[in-house]
């Protein structure tokens, strides 16, 4: 049994009965995607010889991984997540081999590359996602979720910093085919391990039913409910991804040299971290839709403020203040999408939002890349700022009831986080 307290801490989520070995396996399973991209590029890149190739390859896998994302959380979520995500991984896994045997042998057709990295990213497990619908089964207590999905989303931003670290270790050593590899085994192992741990017989496949709603099967009231996390969700990738060109293009027109964009870079990804766990750890007495615009608006605010800084000092400061609202955005996010729909739509849910922030971070270093070439760079910041901003104005619409079932707690809307009732952890 979960037993909910007025101010439960991190420790507590994790002294759930069996959520320190599921959650350590999905963390396995999700670092492979922290040492997958960099791996591939220096893969692709020596077998090439051209960076165009290598880009467009690496572009097919991350659009096939992004924008599947929905179709493949649907399968976790009508299937379970052993019959699901086992079959996946092994795919995903096997093609990744596959791929890093293709970029050792010479003369590999550029086509071939293409066409497996494209099967390769259709294949990837929805790890995180199913990971998040899960702590919802195990924790009925608001408050605690809340705190699982912030200790969540610090420990997937430190997975994205190491994982490229590691990948930087095994090049040193061995050709970066073998990182390939190494985020195959890391998937395989990790994914194993996770869907057959106990914990996930919580996260059964809701049944049918005929006589459902049509929100209830996942119909306009779930889409329009959905609609504010995903904007949300989809304005912080645009505005995170452009970080990074951007603080490249500042520390170019001021000659502060390539370290200096490093340091601006984990800056970003400190204060996201630090504020995840604040976040996590306050007791909110206001709603999760009534939080959002607000997270949405801080971090708009901060990084338009980033664009009029005069050094490098006043960079940083700029910038850890606006990673202090992207966790806290993204968490909250996951939350409301969590509480928006029934059972047995979580993982999709999840992976809405998921797939929501990958394509803007995909669209934003698009646009950003022309911006920096036509504007001042306090324009582009400040353009990119004004996207999340723009994204708090979207109004929350709750979904209405209470959902039933599968030890769900009650809306957000009709209950406050703190005062979250007691019912089985599901494990």
């Amino acid at each position: 049994m979960s037993t909910p307290s007025p101010r439960p801490s991190y420790a507590a989520v994790l002294r759930v009965p069996h959520a320190r070995r599921t959650f350590a396996a999905a963390l396995v399973g999700r670092l492979s995607y922290g040492t997958v991209s960099l791996a591939l590029m220096l893969s692709l890149t020596r077998s090439t010889g051209s960076y165009a190739v290598a880009g467009l390859v690496m572009a097919l896998f991350g659009a096939t991984s992004v924008f599947l994302s929905p179709c493949r959380a649907s399968l976790v979520d009508r299937l379970g997540p052993r019959r699901a995500l086992l079959p996946m991984a092994t795919l995903y896994a096997v093609l990744l081999c596959a791929l890093a045997a293709a970029c050792r042998q010479p003369g590999t057709p550029e086509a071939v590359l293409a066409v497996t990295a494209a099967c390769a990213g259709a294949c990837t497990p929805p790890l995180g996602p199913t990971m998040r619908a899960l702590w919802a089964e195990l924790l009925p207590d608001r408050a605690l979720l809340q705190r699982a999905y912030s200790l969540d989303g610090v420990a997937e931003e430190l997975l994205f910093v190491s994982g490229p670290l590691l990948v930087g270790g095994v090049v040193t050593v061995a050709p970066p085919t073998v990182g390939v590899v190494l985020s195959a085994v890391l998937v395989a192992v990790g994914t194993l391990a996770f869907a057959t741990s106990p914990a996930t017989a919580a996260l059964c496949p809701a049944p049918r039913r005929k006589d459902a709603a049509p929100a209830t099967r996942g119909g306009t009231g779930q889409a329009r409910s959905l609609l504010q996390p995903v904007v949300v969700a989809a304005a912080v990738g645009v505005s995170v991804s452009a970080v990074d060109l951007l603080v490249v293009a500042y520390a170019g027109e001021r000659d502060l040299g390539d370290g200096a964009v490093a340091w601006v870079l984990a800056a970003l990804s400190v204060g996201s971290a630090v504020g995840g766990l604040v976040n996590g750890a306050v007791a909110w007495t206001s709603s999760t839709r009534t939080r959002l615009p607000f997270f949405a608006a801080g971090l708009g605010v901060c990084l338009a403020a980033a664009g009029l800084t005069p050094g490098l000092g006043t960079l940083l400061l700029a910038v850890v203040c606006a990673g202090l609202f992207v966790a806290p955005a993204l968490t909250t996010a996951y939350l409301i999408a969590d509480e928006s729909v029934e059972p047995g739509f979580r993982v999709r849910a999840g992976a809405w939002c998921n797939t929501a922030v990958n394509a803007g971070g995909s669209a934003g270093a698009a646009a950003v890349g022309l911006l920096v070439e036509r504007l001042p760079l306090p324009v582009c910041f400040a353009v990119s700022g004004a996207v999340a901003a723009a994204a708090a104005l979207v109004p929350g619409r709750r979904r209405g009831p209470a959902r039933s079932g599968g030890g769900a707690a009650q809306s957000s809307s009709e209950v406050p986080e703190s005062s979250a009732s007691s019912a089985s952890s599901g494990s």
